[in-house]
């Protein structure tokens, strides 16, 4: 089973046990990762699993509330270094930040995929099933990164 899943539906007979799952479930996460969990980094975690698109620093310093900007953004920067979140540069000029696969390792992001921006609502998402196609440089030319963002009307928004 996969350490993180795409449906984070609990059914349990309370709240409360849905909380507490939810909260092992994230410090599973942050573990297998080689992540130590923290307050704020299961905070963050559990924000972000619950997104359905790539959030910015601002969005996710509004949705959790009074939290320390600088806090947020050093958990981001250390999710980013272990592999847990890749941060997306949609043009909109704050840096956009979702989950990454399950095979991204520290140091080295294996989500090569397409990201959709949305000019109609202004969200930006990840499309994992769009590989970015190899790219054959000339001789002397060294690939650091790779990005392709596709802008347009999402499905949301055309509906």
């Amino acid at each position: 089973m996969p350490i993180y899943s795409t449906t984070f539906f609990i059914f349990t007979s309370t709240a409360r046990q849905a909380k507490e799952i939810m909260i092992k479930e994230a410090e599973d996460i942050l573990v297998h990762k080689e992540i130590s969990p923290t307050a704020m980094r299961l905070l963050v975690l559990r924000f972000l699993l619950n997104q359905a698109s790539a959030i910015s620093l601002t969005e996710l310093e509004k949705g959790l509330g009074p939290s320390d900007r600088v806090t947020i953004y050093r958990v981001l920067k250390k999710f980013e270094e272990k592999g847990l979140v890749h941060s997306i540069d949609d043009g909109s000029g704050a840096p956009k930040y979702a989950l990454c696969a399950e095979d991204c390792v520290a140091g080295h992001h294996h989500d090569l995929h397409v990201h959709f921006f949305c000019n109609a609502c202004r969200e930006t998402s990840c499309l994992p099933k769009s590989k970015i196609p190899q790219v054959t440089l000339p001789e002397g030319f060294a690939s650091e990164e790779v990005n392709l963002m596709v802008k347009g009307t999402c499905s949301k928004c055309i509906a």
